[in-house]
């Protein structure tokens, strides 16, 4: 029996031409954003088959993306796919957006959920070349289609955005820097992050990020750690910094407040899904922060 507990993911680009016969494959089925799971009483699971035909459903286009293999040797090979937004669903199953399947997946098949949603979005958009129109052909040898008419190759998709938590050293204790964006509900704040721009290397865009939208100016900027965050293609890349000079002013089309906070007084914070949620959890852990409100 395959033991997921203990698989880790191989990345392929296509399955060998000799596969043997193999257990049913995990189906990572989207209709839009929305993955296609069968709920049972507690959590929902991924569609296993050895065909999506065997599902009731015909996917618009379809990826292999590797394999699984547990401790055992055992392997369980991985399909992306985009459904037809007007295609019925199978009897006994439901699309869920990814937000909500973390808690009922696991990390291993909701990081792979994510990885299957942007290969799905990049194998929908990309059927045809962005530079002369013609109908393009997915290579064998790496994740890339490539034109057969003027030769552009494309790859999906990744976008890098930093992701920084600022602390500041007062004669009370430590702060953090936190902020609200527009789109989140009062009461709701994270740490500042923001896309890399053309030309950055990671540090400018974490100095250029802060400053834009606070003001304030950083110094020691350390590496902390990184996620994929497929929403919708993002890499985001976690740092720590220190305040190095200035007073909050924010940019008012971004953000909507931003503010130093305490470990004992924290807002309404991320979900534990996300890398923000590790950074200010960093951060509590340092300053002996107490409970905190999840969003």
């Amino acid at each position: 029996m395959f033991d997921l507990q203990s698989a880790a993911f191989i990345s392929l680009a296509a399955a060998p031409g000799d596969e043997p016969e193999h257990e049913p494959a995990y189906w990572f089925l989207f209709q839009g954003d929305k993955l296609l799971v069968r709920p049972g009483p507690t959590l929902v699971a991924v569609p296993e088959a050895r065909d999506a035909s065997e599902l009731g459903i015909r996917p618009a286009h379809v990826q292999f993306m590797g394999y699984l293999q547990d401790a055992h040797g055992e392997r369980k090979p991985c399909y992306s796919g985009d459904v037809d937004p007007s295609t019925p669903l199978p009897d006994g199953m439901q699309v869920e957006g990814l937000r909500e399947l973390h808690a009922q997946l696991g990390d291993t098949l909701f990081g792979l959920a994510g990885r299957a949603v942007q290969i799905a979005a990049w194998d929908r958009t990309h059927q045809f070349c962005g530079q002369c129109g013609a109908h393009t052909q997915t290579l064998g040898h790496e994740r890339a289609k490539r034109c057969p008419e003027c030769g552009m190759t494309s790859y999906p998709r990744l976008s890098p955005a930093i992701i920084i938590a600022v602390t500041r050293r007062t004669e009370a204790g430590n702060l953090l820097l936190m902020a609200r964006n527009h789109r989140f509900p009062p009461g709701r704040y994270s740490v500042v992050a923001g896309f890399v721009e053309p030309g950055e290397s990671l540090e400018d865009a974490a100095r250029r990020e802060v400053r834009e939208e606070t003001a304030i100016r950083i110094k020691n900027i350390r590496y902390f750690g990184s996620q994929p965050w497929p929403f919708p293609n993002s890499l985001m890349i976690g740092f720590t910094a220190e305040y190095d000079c200035g007073e909050i002013v924010i940019e008012e089309a971004e953000i909507a407040d931003a503010r130093w906070f305490a470990a004992d007084e924290m807002p309404r914070l991320p979900p534990k899904i996300s890398i923000a949620r590790r950074l200010i959890d960093w951060f509590l852990a340092e300053n002996g922060g107490g409970p905190v409100q999840e969003w």
